[in-house]
């Protein structure tokens, strides 16, 4: 959907050389993205606002802040695309306007901006292809754990896990986290158009960048949290529902995509092999339990209990080295 730019002509500004951008996807942020906009560092060239057809005042705000500084530009979608499709709105505009290094943050204040060079430095120096915040890291670990909410801790945690799994970076934490950088060669090189868009697209886009064997690399970064403020509006049950089909069609994409299509790793066998012998031993199994219980046990011999552990067995061994050879074939690369 074309976006509809407001805004003033940014000025030249860099950081160790390069253009640096920020996208902020805007929905319902009318009391808080003043507070983000009036902490912006001088080293950003420009910034884009992306309003998601948002209901109340907030574009008045934006604008009302562009006035004051004229590096801010409002971008306007005619539909809601959910953030996801506002992220890939201000990424998209940002390439065009040949920015090299792109950040993203919400609109809620939630992130501090004073520490946008740890996520620079990463891609200037050519270390990674997408930085993301972590608020895990050992340095950050214990002020998260006091000031996050237990049940979207737990939460983190299990969307976390399955994402682990799901997109191939084992070495990845606090995966829902918002506060990125990307390079505009990432930008460029994979195909948003089929990108999940709504909430959730935090590891649907770590997905992809493994898809397209991209570098991301984790830095700390401290979480704020403000008092008498709802700032996520993730809705707990209904975030798991519509994140969870999205994980695990993204994660057959990728194996498609990155071991048949790109390139070639016997582990997408591994794979499939250990998703046909895990159920079918389960069933087995359960079939002669049942049986055993509940019927007498006439079907129930050794040949094939020792089938039913053999299927068991050869299931998980494949499931752990399939998985182990992902993780060493997104490290290596």
């Amino acid at each position: 959907m074309r976006a509809l730019e407001l805004g003033h002509s940014p000025t030249e500004r860099t950081y160790r050389g390069k253009r640096v951008a920020l996208v902020i996807p805007a929905y319902k942020e009318e009391k808080l993205i003043r507070q983000t906009l009036e902490n912006l560092p001088e080293i950003l060239a420009q910034i884009y606002v992306v309003d998601d057809c948002s209901p109340d005042r907030q574009n008045e705000v934006i604008l009302e802040c562009a006035q004051k500084d004229p590096r801010i530009t409002l971008l306007r979608h005619e539909t809601n695309q959910g953030p996801g499709g506002a992220i890939i709105t201000g990424y998209q505009q940002a390439s065009r306007d040949e920015h090299d290094i792109v950040v993203v943050v919400g609109g809620d204040h939630q992130m501090d901006l004073g520490e946008i060079q740890k996520f620079l430095d990463p891609l200037v120096e050519g270390r990674a292809d997408y930085v993301k915040g972590n608020r895990f890291l050992l340095s950050q670990l214990e002020d998260t754990v006091q000031k996050m909410p237990r049940l979207r801790f737990f939460a983190n945690w299990v969307i976390t896990a399955l994402t682990k799994v799901a997109s191939g970076y084992y070495k990845v934490m606090d995966v829902v986290e918002g506060y990125t950088a990307i390079s505009k060669q990432a930008i460029d090189t994979i195909n948003w158009s089929q990108a999940w868009r709504r909430y959730g697209y935090p590891m649907d886009f770590l997905i992809r960048l493994n898809a397209y064997g991209m570098r991301v690399l984790d830095v700390p970064r401290t979480a704020i949290y403000l008092p008498g403020e709802r700032q996520s509006q993730i809705k707990g049950v209904r975030y798991a529902l519509q994140v969870s089909p999205m994980l695990l069609r993204n994660f057959f994409w990728r194996l498609r995509f990155k071991y048949i299509y790109r390139d070639f790793h016997p582990l997408v066998f591994f794979y499939y092999l250990s998703f046909l012998l895990l159920p079918a031993g389960f069933l087995s199994g359960l079939y002669l339990v049942v049986d055993k219980l509940f019927m007498g046990g006439a079907a129930v011999t050794a040949p094939k209990a020792i089938l039913v552990a053999l299927l068991l067995l050869s299931g998980i061994q494949l499931l752990l080295f399939a998985m182990l050879f992902d993780m060493q074939e997104s490290e290596r690369r």
